[in-house]
C-alpha cells in the first residue's frame, strides 16, 4: 500500500498524498470551486481531476519536479525559468476567468490591509519599524490602476512543475485563482529568487514595470507573515519573507 503523506495541513485547508493521487481537503468548497473551473479554463497544462466528493478533490499528481522552493537555491536552467514565464504569458492572454481572484483586490482594499498588517509587525514587535516603513513605501507601487488578466494568484515556485527537457510538465493550486494584476503573478514565482527575474521575463516576452514587481515582493511579504506565523510556517527561515523585506534596505 502507497504511503499517506502530508503535504500540508492548516485549520483552513489540507493536502494529502497517496502514490500518484493528491487529496486535498477544504472547509470551504468556494475554493474548490474556483480550482476545478480554472484549471478547466487555463490554457496550460494542470493537473487531472479524478473526482470530487465535498469536502474532498481528488487530483492526479503532475510529472516532473517543482521549479524550486522558497528559501532553497533553485537547481532548475535558465531555460526552464523561461519557459515558467511564457506559460504565465499563455495564461494572461488567454480567457479571461469570470471570478475575482487573490490578485484582483483593488488599491483602497489592498492599502488598507497593508496599513493594518504593517501596525500589527510594528505595534507586536515582530520586525524593526525602519524595516516595515521603509517596505510600505516600495509596496505604494503596487498600488496603481491595471489591466485585468486571468492570473493563478498563488503561483509559487512550488506550484510549477518541469521535465527533464525544461518542459512546463504543469501547474497547480488553482484556489486563488481569477481576474487580477499580471504582475502580480510575475512576483510570486521570482520572490525569494530575484536572480531568475531576468530568465522568467525574458520568457513572458513583453516589456514589465520592475518597480512594480519589486513593490509586489514587499506588499506580498508585509501581507502574509502574521497569516504564516499563525498557521504554523516560519517566515524568518533563510531566504523567506523576512529576508525578502531585508533586501529592499
Amino acid at each position: 500500500m502507497d504511503e499517506v503523506k502530508v503535504v500540508v495541513a492548516h485549520s483552513e485547508r489540507a493536502t494529502l498524498r497517496v502514490g500518484d493521487v493528491f487529496l486535498k481537503v477544504d472547509a470551504d468548497q468556494t475554493r474548490i470551486d474556483v480550482e476545478v473551473e480554472a484549471m478547466a479554463l487555463a490554457p496550460v497544462p494542470t493537473p487531472e481531476v479524478l473526482w470530487r466528493k465535498p469536502p474532498v478533490l481528488a487530483i492526479a499528481a503532475v510529472p516532473g519536479t517543482a521549479l524550486g522552493r522558497l528559501g532553497e537555491p533553485s537547481t532548475a536552467s535558465p531555460a526552464a525559468w523561461a519557459r515558467a514565464g511564457a506559460a504565465i504569458r499563455k495564461l494572461h492572454d488567454g480567457p479571461l476567468s469570470p471570478r475575482p481572484g487573490r490578485a484582483g483586490r483593488g488599491r483602497d482594499e489592498l492599502a488598507a490591509d497593508l496599513d493594518g498588517e504593517c501596525e500589527w509587525l510594528v505595534t507586536n514587535g515582530v520586525l524593526p519599524a525602519d524595516l516595515v516603513t521603509r517596505n510600505r513605501q516600495v509596496a505604494e507601487a503596487a498600488l496603481r490602476p491595471w489591466t485585468p488578466v486571468f492570473t493563478h494568484g498563488d503561483l509559487q515556485i512550488t506550484h510549477v512543475f518541469v521535465d527533464d527537457d525544461d518542459e512546463i510538465t504543469g501547474i497547480i493550486d488553482w484556489s486563488e485563482a481569477g481576474q487580477g494584476d499580471a504582475l502580480f503573478d510575475l512576483a510570486i514565482l521570482t520572490l525569494g529568487h530575484e536572480e531568475h527575474l531576468g530568465d522568467v521575463i525574458a520568457g513572458y516576452g513583453t516589456d514589465v514595470d520592475l518597480d512594480v514587481i519589486r513593490a509586489w515582493w514587499s506588499l506580498r511579504s508585509l501581507l502574509v507573515i502574521r497569516w504564516l506565523v499563525e498557521h504554523g510556517f516560519d517566515p524568518f527561515a533563510p531566504g523567506c519573507e523576512v529576508d525578502v523585506l531585508r533586501s529592499r534596505l
